[in-house]
């Protein structure tokens, strides 16, 4: 969603998974028979899911430069770090971090300290880049950052003990000035909390 309006594409969003249901019925396996979130149908092609997959068809349509880059070269620098974002950053999060804190009523602290540590050393390579530009891959607001950004709202809002990453949070607060970051990024979560 957060992709989608920054690139000014309207999107009628549907809820589904967990609380909401939706795609464990027929109809939406026929569009994804994973059953998985989000799934994206635009116009006649053929429904897509796995979000990776969505950001780049959107970036594809409805980019231009500098945010999907039309030079080959500059564009692969910016889909190795929104693909570094998503498969050694946010699959170091989500699981063994952010779920256990929010939907496990005795969360295991030992083992949530010890994977925050390995997500930050994660963390520290972005906060190395960060400290030479302004975004993930130079000046410029870029589909990287969609990738990282979306994570660190949850990172720093979950009751955890964090590391001192100075230039990465000098972009999440750079982020937050987005608006459509606040719109569609910094919602709560209070209803995956387990009770």
């Amino acid at each position: 969603m957060w992709c989608a309006a920054e690139l000014g594409v309207a999107i009628e969003r549907i809820d589904a998974g967990l609380m909401y249901g939706v795609n464990n019925t027929p109809d939406y396996l026929t569009i994804n028979p994973n059953g998985t979130v989000p799934t994206l149908i635009d116009g006649d092609g053929p429904p897509l899911w796995e979000s990776g997959a969505i950001l780049r068809y959107l970036a594809r349509v409805y980019a231009k430069d500098p945010f999907w880059p039309s030079d080959l070269i500059e564009r692969s620098n910016v889909d190795r770090w929104a693909e570094w974002s998503k498969v050694s950053v946010q699959m170091a999060f989500n699981k063994p971090i952010f779920w256990p804190v929010v939907r496990t009523a005795e969360s295991d602290a030992m083992q949530i300290s010890s994977a925050v540590k390995v997500f930050e050393s994660k963390l520290q390579i972005a906060d190395r880049r960060l400290s030479e530009d302004e975004y993930l891959t130079g000046p410029n607001f870029t589909l990287a950052d969609i990738q990282l950004g979306h994570i660190l709202y949850r990172y720093y809002e979950i009751d955890i003990e964090r590391a001192s990453l100075v230039h990465v949070r000098r972009y999440y607060e750079m982020l937050t000035e987005r608006q459509f970051y606040r719109t569609h990024v910094m919602v709560g979560f209070e209803e995956l909390r387990a009770d």
